[in-house]
């Protein structure tokens, strides 16, 4: 059967009509989806820090000496009241020949001054003594009314000025003795004898119990006192140090929930905010920016057979976790755009894309809380750009390649 001609061009309209209509049909614009679920969400800060133990102290010289080599090393465990090295006196300067012999001349000079004192102390008493006798003498005239008073009064003070010059001569000569044995002993101390007696020393005592974290002075020698020779801690207690923006430490209070990352081990380690410095400090960033850094310290709560192999200033990444929530509705950050003083999305509805106005709560850099316009399961477009608006048609799949 043959078909007439007006069958022929019915078909051959049909087909240019279906040509152009597909033609002139908007062609969908490829994006990336995603699906609003539940699930947790947190707001943290993380920040590098590092180990430390609670409580130092540094094992100082007590006196001015020799100190003895000390045998401890780092990691050496010390116990409370043990002497972890001894002081002994500092040896006299050596005296050479010149000065053996002005010392020499120094002590005859001495011995002869003595000498000289004793003599005065001689004619002191003898003048002592004569000034007493002329005192008694006048004392029974007076009394008899044969002398007048200022003649007793005259007696009274030469016979005090004789006895403060006998006391000046005795003086005079303990004062040359003195220095007379001072110049022996130095004498005698600048020339070692031939077999020494062995000094007297002073322990070095560990006021607590714990490991040696560092050894300040090994080798002996001469210290002097309050020098610092140990530092001894708990290495035990462990606490961690982080540096903190200013800006961020304002937001953590204590008790606040650390979680310790990257840090060497399995699995992260917990940890609780114990105290925030109050006073910031300035430091200057890897890209030479002034910043104020304020110290903040951790205790750990994680068992310590998790964490007893950090050591004292061992590297660690903190995350402070400022709020978190196990189960919340969530949208990617991607999909959050601002729109007429508030947030909106893309909702994908039947391969169109419809603009939602939505309400939003806490968010980070991956997600955002959503309070009110979506429902779980709606699917979001993500990284909206210019040619995704109202009642565009979408797709998230890529055409074939022919």
């Amino acid at each position: 059967m043959k078909w007439k001609p007006w069958i022929w061009i019915a078909l051959l309209l049909t087909v240019t009509v279906v040509l152009v209509v597909r033609g002139l049909r908007p062609k969908p614009v490829l994006v990336e989806a995603a699906a609003v679920g539940r699930g947790p969400l947190a707001i943290t800060i993380e920040e590098e820090g590092k180990t430390r133990v609670a409580d130092r102290y540094v094992i100082s010289a007590p006196v001015a000496g020799i100190l003895r080599r000390i045998a401890l090393d780092v990691g050496d465990v010390v116990r409370e009241g043990m002497a972890i090295s001894r002081l002994t006196p500092m040896q006299p300067v050596f005296i050479d020949t010149r000065s053996r012999a002005e010392t020499e001349a120094r002590i005859a000079a001495a011995e002869a001054a003595e000498r000289t004192s004793a003599q005065q102390v001689r004619a002191a008493e003898a003048n002592a003594s004569l000034a007493r006798t002329q005192l008694a003498r006048f004392q029974k005239l007076v009394d008899s009314g044969d002398l007048a008073g200022e003649v007793l009064d005259r007696a009274k003070a030469e016979a005090d000025g004789a006895e403060a010059a006998l006391s000046a001569a005795r003086y005079a000569v303990e004062q040359a003795r003195n220095t007379a044995a001072a110049l022996r002993a130095t004498l005698q101390s600048g020339t070692a004898p031939a077999n020494p007696a062995p000094p007297e020393s002073v322990p070095v005592i560990a006021p607590v119990s714990g490991r040696v974290l560092r050894v300040v002075r090994k080798s002996e020698g001469v210290v002097q006192a309050g020098e610092p020779l140990v530092e001894v801690a708990n290495a035990q207690a462990l606490e961690v140090e982080v540096e903190l923006l200013s800006a961020d430490a304002v937001r953590v209070r204590p008790g606040t929930r650390v979680e310790f990352v990257r840090w060497g081990g399995e699995g992260p380690l917990e940890g609780r905010v114990r105290r925030i410095e109050p006073t910031a400090f300035t430091k200057i960033s890897a890209l030479g920016v002034e910043e104020q850094r304020v110290r903040v310290l951790i205790d750990f709560t994680s068992p310590r057979r998790q964490w007893e192999r950090l050591g004292d200033g061992y590297r660690v990444e903190a995350r402070f976790f400022l709020w978190e929530s196990a189960d919340v509705l969530l949208a990617p950050a991607t999909a959050l755009f601002p729109h007429e003083g508030g947030w909106a999305v893309f909702v994908v509805e039947e391969d169109t894309a419809r603009r939602r106005a939505v309400s939003i709560g806490k968010r980070n850099g991956l997600a955002g809380e959503i309070l009110d316009g979506l429902r779980e399961g709606e699917r979001v477009v993500l990284h909206p750009d210019t040619s995704v608006a109202e009642g565009v048609l979408v797709t998230t799949e890529k055409p074939e390649v022919r």
